[in-house]
């Protein structure tokens, strides 16, 4: 396994024999696009030089600002490449002094972000005129994000995820009060900004809940920043071939020095992809159906009784059923990892003009990497 590929071992010929006779259809692209707040412009970068290599997605699914990206891929008002860099350049603070060290200038910035806020992203309930401030500890939330939501209604049409050409959106989120998944698909739900934004408010943010159906959501990321498995749900049919950006490392081999640095780095272990069991049970699962259709083909050239054919007969159709429903195939995984240099806890709070373009250009080059591994 390389740093930016995963190539699901080949298929064996009882596998192959599944896709044949099971109905599973032709393979989907699709792209998957963690939280991570202002890394998330490393994704617009990312997306960009995936665009410009012509790859097209049927499913494009996220969560937190992974599910901001994917909502502006899939349905912007103009080209989804001018308008989701118009976007994170909106984002993008003026304030902090661009020729500032990175260390010092996330610093800043971050600081800045958290005090004053953004005025495209989320607003501080300290500047609102009905604040208890005395007593902060008891508010449910910090910032409104109903900045992000007028910011994101610039450069996106929904009514254009209902177009045939265009791609399939997911994006999650987590139910408050049974710590269940809150899934949102363009295929059958009629998705609106709420449904986007309820998957960006992170609590330990203190960004506000979102309140759809009754239903209260935060971030998706609170359960999976990678919605790998959520996608498999829902396309069940349909073998694939998954680029996935990992905003967060893997791997990082120097041990943490301070406080900051182990929550750090315990922030990043909780982020990062953990598809690995997802993976396992989906070539285990495939596995497992091919070698029952090796067995039905044995049996089905064997002398039988009666009463032991239409045992036979009924096994045979659940077999088909069952196939049907889970007998696609991850034919690949394509990963495009954000590397670091310095660890900096808040570092994905950091929106300042010069961080936005460098992770922009960052997902360009590391793309370009990627692909030229495959």
């Amino acid at each position: 396994m390389s740093n930016s590929q995963d190539t699901v071992r080949p298929r064996s010929k009882s596998e192959m024999n599944i896709s044949k006779h099971t109905g599973v259809q032709a393979s989907e692209t699709v792209l998957i696009l963690q939280g991570g707040g202002s890394l998330g412009a490393y994704e617009c970068g990312v997306y960009k030089s995936l665009h410009k290599h012509k790859i097209k997605f049927d499913i494009v699914a996220g969560t937190s600002i992974g599910a901001i990206n994917a909502t502006i891929i899939a349905c912007a008002k103009n080209d989804p490449i001018k308008d989701l860099e118009s976007f994170w350049l909106d984002l993008a603070d003026s304030v902090t002094p661009p020729n500032l060290p990175y260390n010092v200038r996330s610093r800043f910035s971050a600081m800045y972000s958290a005090v004053f806020g953004n005025p495209n992203a989320f607003f501080p309930k300290w500047f609102l005129p009905s604040a208890d401030y005395f007593f902060p500890f008891l508010w449910p939330y910090l910032y409104d994000k109903t900045p992000l939501m007028n910011t994101l209604n610039k450069y996106v049409d929904f009514k254009k995820l209902r177009e045939p050409n265009s791609p399939r959106l997911i994006v999650t989120s987590t139910d408050i009060e049974n710590a269940r998944p809150s899934i949102f698909d363009s295929m059958y739900d009629n998705i609106t900004a709420d449904h986007v934004l309820a998957s960006a408010g992170y609590p330990f943010y203190g960004i506000s809940w979102t309140r759809i159906n009754g239903r209260y959501l935060w971030d998706g990321t609170l359960l999976n920043n990678t919605p790998l498995r959520e996608v498999i749900d829902a396309s069940p049919k349909h073998n694939k071939k998954v680029y996935l950006v990992d905003l967060f490392p893997h791997e990082q081999h120097d041990l943490p020095r301070n406080m900051i640095e182990v929550w750090h780095r315990a922030r990043d272990i909780m982020h990062v992809d953990k598809i690995l069991y997802t993976l396992h049970m989906s070539k285990l699962i495939n596995r497992q159906l091919g070698l029952i259709r090796n067995m039905y083909e044995i049996l089905d050239k064997s002398s039988l009784d009666e009463n032991s054919r239409t045992k036979f007969s009924n096994i045979q159709k659940e077999y088909h059923e069952i196939a049907q429903e889970r007998g696609a195939i991850i034919d690949q995984i394509v990963r495009i990892q954000r590397k670091e240099d310095s660890h900096f806890l808040f570092e994905d709070a950091d929106f300042s003009i010069t961080t936005i373009k460098n992770l922009m250009e960052q997902g360009e080059r590391d793309t370009i990497l990627a692909l030229s591994e495959i």
